[in-house]
C-alpha cells in the first residue's frame, strides 16, 4: 500500500542499516524477498545510492522517473548515482552491479488511482499490486533480482500520471512532481 508522507517515508528507507537499527552490511548475497529490508551487501561498501529513473520520453508523463533521474545527475552529490532506464530498466543491471550501490530508488510513473502528480513511496512488498509505466518487465521482477544480485535496499517511487500516451512533455501536474521529487531526493541524500 502506498505510504502518505512520502518525505518520511524515504528518509526511513535511505538510512544507512547502522541507524536504521539493522545489520551493518556483511560478506554475503541478500538472502530471497530481502527487497527493502537491509538485504547484505556482498562488500564493506560505505553508504551509497543509485536512482534508477524508468520510462520513456515519447509517452508524455511516463518520462517523470528519466526526468527526475536527470536532474539527480546534474546535482553531482556526493556518494550518489543516477541512470537512466528508459523503458527497459532491466538493460541496467550490469551497471547496477558494477556500481555496487546500498541503497537503489527506482522512480517510475505509476497508476495508483490517485490525482494526476500524486507522489508515493511504495513498499517494496506492495509494487506488485500497482501498475507502473509502459515497461514489460514488472518492477516487481526488478527490484527482487536487484536486492538478490547486488544486495542493496530497494526503494520504489512512483508518480501518478495524468496521460501516458504518445506525446512529448509532461503534464503540469506530473512537471510539478518531478521537481518535487528531485528535492525531497536531494534534501533525504544531502543528510546522510
Amino acid at each position: 500500500m502506498p505510504t502518505p508522507d512520502p518525505r518520511h517515508a524515504l528518509k526511513r528507507a535511505l538510512r544507512p542499516p547502522e541507524q536504521a537499527g539493522l545489520d551493518a552490511p556483511r560478506q554475503g548475497a541478500a538472502p530471497p524477498g530481502a527487497v527493502g529490508h537491509g538485504a547484505a551487501r556482498p562488500d564493506a561498501v560505505p553508504w551509497r545510492v543509485t536512482v534508477l529513473g524508468v520510462g520513456s520520453e515519447l509517452r508524455s508523463d511516463d518520462a517523470a522517473g528519466v526526468r527526475v533521474a536527470a536532474a539527480i545527475e546534474r546535482l553531482h552529490l556526493p556518494g550518489v548515482s543516477a541512470l537512466d532506464g528508459g523503458s527497459a530498466p532491466e538493460n541496467c543491471t550490469a551497471e547496477l552491479r558494477r556500481i555496487s550501490p546500498s541503497h537503489l530508488v527506482i522512480v517510475d510513473c505509476a497508476q495508483m488511482g490517485e490525482a494526476p502528480g500524486t507522489v508515493r513511496i511504495i513498499d517494496a512488498s506492495d509494487i506488485g499490486g500497482v501498475s507502473f509505466g509502459t515497461h514489460a518487465l514488472p518492477l516487481s521482477v526488478l527490484a527482487d533480482y536487484v536486492a538478490r544480485e547486488v544486495g542493496c535496499r530497494v526503494t520504489v517511487i512512483g508518480i501518478q500520471p495524468a496521460t501516458i500516451e504518445f506525446g512529448e512533455g509532461l503534464s503540469a501536474e506530473v512537471s510539478a512532481a518531478v521537481q518535487e521529487v528531485t528535492l525531497m531526493l536531494q534534501e533525504c541524500l544531502a543528510e546522510q
